[in-house]
């Protein structure tokens, strides 16, 4: 049975966590790069979104890859930036799962929305996913950049023929959605619980 551009990253979600229920630093990254093929097929719209998620991804891998043993665990990469006290710079790994976290309920929002309001165009899908999830942290300069790039979005009928209209799809990408939503406010639960989960962009 052929499986929908959401299938890998739902594959790799059933590695997400130990034995002991902690979340695994490698498999998470995982699960993120695998959303950036469906990225691509919205065109420019996501070049921001998608550029912010591969950047951030690379910095977390960066360190994880500096002590695997260390950074097995996603939260370990954070203490160690908390004892050092370099948590907070904007260079930071913990920074760097923030927004990626952010850009990762966006992305979920948005998913969610193109599922269950199908009579919704993908710029109403963008537009109202936006203003739920990443304008909040957004600063002017950001927020514009944003609404623009979403003004670039593909028609509904075009994106998803792109997407591989098979019937699995919508389910999928729910599946996909119910499935990651409770891991990404388990990760805004942590950071916040050390002071993290408040930080702004431009």
């Amino acid at each position: 049975m052929d499986g929908t551009p959401f299938t890998p990253a739902l594959e790799q979600m059933n590695h997400l966590k130990s034995e002991q229920g902690e979340l695994l630093t490698k498999p998470f990254l995982d699960v993120c790069r695998l959303i950036l093929p469906i990225l691509d097929k919205f065109g420019a719209a996501m070049t921001v979104v998608k550029s912010d998620v591969s950047g951030n991804i690379s910095r977390l891998e960066s360190k994880y890859s500096s002590n695997t043993s260390r950074y097995n665990y996603l939260y370990s990469i954070v203490q160690s930036e908390v004892e050092t006290k370099s948590a907070k710079a904007s260079s930071s790994c913990t920074n760097g799962l923030l927004w990626l976290t952010r850009a990762m309920d966006f992305l979920v929002e948005l998913f969610q929305n193109l599922a269950r309001n199908q009579d919704w165009s993908t710029a109403q899908v963008c537009n109202d996913s936006y203003s739920k999830t990443l304008k909040k942290w957004h600063g002017w300069l950001a927020s514009s950049s944003f609404t623009v790039a979403l003004k670039l979005v593909p028609d509904r009928k075009k994106f998803m023929e792109v997407l591989g209209n098979s019937e699995n799809i919508y389910g999928d990408m729910e599946k996909f959605c119910t499935t990651f939503s409770p891991i990404l406010r388990e990760i805004h639960k942590f950071l916040a619980s050390v002071g993290l989960d408040s930080m702004k962009s431009l």
